[in-house]
């Protein structure tokens, strides 16, 4: 199986383990998963560090990106079509991290991990990975 994994899918597989839900962590840790991690994350991670607004994590950005180095995951480049995408979906999200994130997935036909219930009204497959049970329902 292929999953692409949003941003704090990953901060927490490193950081906080216990936050995500069985499925969500067997897959991360199944050598038959093939993880593919968007270079729209690394730049998110990037911004954010910056800004201060990863303190949580023990690990510093410099870190976080050399563990990631290290991962044996797929990187997948943002590219204009999906650049051009965002513009076509509906305004459910306005982080636009997760909308880029949310293009990649239409677009390469990508089931997507993540624990933000917004990304379930829109026209993908989503993987939940939160412990909780979502808020919203689908679409």
């Amino acid at each position: 199986m292929k999953v692409l994994v949003d941003t704090h899918c990953w901060l927490w597989a490193l950081a906080r383990p216990e936050a995500l839900n069985a499925e969500a962590a067997a897959l991360l840790g199944d050598g038959e998963t093939e993880v593919v991690f968007s270079a729209a994350s690394v730049w998110e991670i990037a911004i954010k560090s910056a800004l201060g607004k990863l303190r949580v994590f023990t690990h510093d950005s410099d870190s976080l990106f050399d563990i990631l180095e290290e991962q044996p995951i797929t990187r997948l480049p943002i590219l204009h079509s999906h650049a051009r995408h965002v513009a076509s979906l509906p305004p459910h999200h306005g982080d636009p991290f997760d909308r880029l994130l949310i293009a990649q997935a239409q677009i390469e036909s990508l089931p997507i991990m993540t624990a933000d219930d917004q990304f379930l009204r829109y026209e993908i497959e989503v993987i939940w990975a939160a412990r909780q049970k979502p808020r919203r329902r689908r679409r």
